[in-house]
């Protein structure tokens, strides 16, 4: 990270326990070296054994990443920085809308057959990531399963988890994989009008549809990453980590560039 953007991440971080008298050991290891390092592997798509002598041991950057996967840590990192960006861009902290999608990537041999699947429809053997994105195309929710589960199946979880987090959420568009019964769902129990957004019968080729190109565009800034460009890890909550921790990359430069 560049001074300027190490800037914006440091005040976006959690604050320590021990900083605030909550107890706790101080860290031995400087915490922009170890931003620093998660970041150099999700965006070089290196494994963790092989992270390079500029950085602390390999072992302890995982202990970092590990604490701050289990705490909860890097999504509230996340959110901060999101809540920063609408504010640059003159909108509420709290999006009213979200897009809802699903993209398929295959996973590696370190992926456990139980938590991979066939996707049938994108031929793809591996994950699914499921994600709602604001109308900025900023990740507000992010679920990964199995390729071989359904977009109406994960949509049900991913719907809750968003209502659960963004109160003030009311619209969400989505394609016609979210057609049927969750339609119902949202409406009724969780207060969500899921609005999808068809492709016509009579275009062909390639077209950009309302609304749902926004949350492409998301897929597409996360495939910057190389450690996303296939699923390499063991465990589902670490994929999850993964995608926020490429998204703080995106937006920590954005809103480096707009310090300037």
């Amino acid at each position: 990270m560049s001074d300027a953007e190490w800037a914006v991440v440091r005040d976006a971080m959690p604050v320590p326990g021990w900083l605030e008298g909550r107890g706790g050991q101080p860290e031995g290891y400087c915490h922009r070296q170890m931003v620093d390092a998660v970041r150099y592997l999700v965006a070089g798509g290196i494994t963790w054994r092989a992270m390079p002598s500029d950085f602390p041991a390999w072992d302890r950057v995982y202990a970092f990443f590990r604490r701050w996967r289990d705490k909860g840590l890097v999504g509230e990192f996340h959110d901060r920085l999101r809540e920063r960006i609408r504010e640059a861009a003159g909108r509420d902290r709290e999006p009213t809308a979200g897009v809802i999608d699903a993209q398929s990537v295959k996973a590696a041999a370190s992926v456990p057959a139980a938590s991979r699947g066939f996707d049938g429809g994108k031929k793809v053997n591996g994950r699914k990531r499921h994600i709602v994105v604001d109308t900025l195309g900023l990740l507000l929710t992010v679920m990964v399963t199995a390729a071989s589960v359904t977009d109406r199946e994960a949509g049900r979880t991913l719907l809750a988890r968003l209502r659960e987090r963004h109160w003030r959420i009311a619209l969400v568009w989505a394609d016609g994989g979210y057609t049927g019964r969750l339609v119902d769902l949202a409406r009724d129990v969780l207060r969500i009008a899921l609005t999808v957004v068809k492709r016509s019968d009579d275009v062909t080729g390639f077209t950009v549809l309302p609304k749902r190109w926004l949350v492409e565009r998301t897929f597409a800034w996360l495939m910057r990453s190389r450690r996303l460009a296939r699923d390499y890890e063991t465990r589902t909550d670490s994929s999850e980590a993964v995608i926020r921790w490429s998204m703080s990359m995106v937006m920590s430069r954005r809103l480096a560039r707009r310090a300037r």
